[in-house]
């Protein structure tokens, strides 16, 4: 089987899961962030060298204060718990998105969590907390921009490389397979210039219930698929 490099995933439906057998939201969100840390060690078990999930989006701050504090909560303590996470899967994680929304403390937990597993290559893994592409793709444009004032980028220049160095992907490879668990099918403001010519794989199980299983059938899926990347396959 032929394991995509990198892949990214939209975890949806932990709201919906929790709500189908009786528990509030938030019950969801943290049966869904444990199986988060499950799928980090598939994933590196498996070969997948990059793993980038959507967790909370830039629109996601519009659902109730209670939803929110409650997900909040939940972020301090994985980005704490991630630091062990990180260690046992030698797992370097960075975080996409604007962190500077969230308070003092949870800022830090960021960067201490990027600071410790810096060095770590066996799985990188991407955690994109108040992240929404459309404003990656504004923040990278005001950098260029402020760039180009100081003198540091001629417009001239100016290739698909320079843009995607100024996201918060930079150095990283765009993804082979996207993901979205629980039926949903669109992309919901994630990495729209990254999934230029990414295989999509929908998928009706919630992310709660997404396992080992679930992977593989998306890799296999991922397997069938013919990428041509906008050119032509040759007749044999």
């Amino acid at each position: 089987m032929n394991i995509p490099n990198h892949v990214a995933i939209i975890l949806d439906g932990n709201g919906r899961w929790a709500k189908s057998k009786g528990m509030p939201r938030n019950y969801g969100h943290v049966k869904g962030c444990e199986n988060l840390e499950k799928i980090c060690g598939i994933a590196k078990d498996l070969g997948i060298k990059y793993l980038t999930v959507y967790a909370f989006s830039t629109e996601n701050w519009k659902r109730s204060k209670e939803e929110v504090d409650g997900l909040m909560k939940l972020f301090r303590n994985y980005t704490k718990k991630c630091i062990k996470i990180a260690k046992k899967n030698k797992m370097r994680v960075r975080i996409l998105g604007e962190p500077s929304a969230f308070d003092a403390d949870l800022q830090e937990s960021i960067r201490e969590l990027e600071e410790f597993s810096k060095d770590y290559d066996e799985l990188h893994f991407q955690l994109a907390l108040n992240y929404g592409s459309r404003d990656e793709i504004a923040r990278a444009v005001k950098k260029m921009m402020r760039d180009q004032e100081a003198g540091k980028l001629e417009w001239e220049t100016v290739t698909e490389d320079t843009i995607s160095n100024y996201l918060d992907t930079a150095g990283l490879p765009d993804p082979d397979l996207m993901i979205r668990t629980s039926g949903e099918e669109r992309l919901s403001n994630f990495l729209l210039w990254q999934l230029a010519y990414t295989e999509f794989y929908f998928t009706p199980v919630p992310w709660p219930d997404f396992g080992r299983d679930e992977l593989i059938q998306a890799i296999e899926k991922y397997n069938s698929r013919d990428r041509r990347y906008g050119g032509v396959k040759e007749e044999s």
